[in-house]
This record gives C-alpha cells, structure tokens and sequence, in this order.
C-alpha cells in the first residue's frame, strides 16, 4: 500500500527512480511506466515496469545472486582448447 501511495504521488512524466526495499510488492497496472529501484540486498537495480511486467513481483527483476562461472582452471583450459579448434583455424581435410 506504501509503494502504490508513492507512485500515485509522482507525476505521470516523472522518471525519477522510486526506491523500495518491498521486494515482494506486486506490480500493478498502475506501476506500468515508471522506473523502480529495488534493493538487492547490496545496491540499488533500476529498471522499467512495463505492461507485460504486471503481475510479476518487484524482487524478480532484482537478482541478489550473481552467477561465478565453475571449474576454475580446468575450465579455463577446456574453454581455450575448443576454442583453438574452431571451423576457422582447422585444418583443410582432403
């Protein structure tokens, strides 16, 4: 209900961010255009509602994990390896 009080009070033009902590605030119709800034836990992601937004929650277009790539240098090197034997730098067959 805070959330929708804030968003009432902007003007229609405004693009001012409106920051919010309520992750699990649903996105109304009458979120559709504004620009949200909602905590992660650690910043501030910005973003868009648009319509195809509605009925989704706020926290989903937040992520508060980011994804570390597995396998350190093993991985590393099966990565270089298919990536020396591409269609370009391969021999000719005959």
């Amino acid at each position: 209900m805070k959330l929708l009080k804030k968003v009432q009070k902007l003007k229609s033009g405004d693009k001012t961010p409106i920051k919010t902590w309520s992750r699990a605030s649903e996105i109304s119709p009458e979120m559709v255009g504004r620009v949200f800034a909602v905590h992660n836990g650690k910043n501030f992601i910005e973003f868009v509602a648009t319509e195809e937004m509605v009925g989704h929650r706020l926290g989903e277009f937040s992520p508060t994990t980011k994804f570390v790539r597995h396998g350190g240098r093993m991985q590393r090197d099966i990565e270089s390896s298919a990536g020396a034997t591409t269609p370009a730098s391969a021999p000719a067959r005959k």
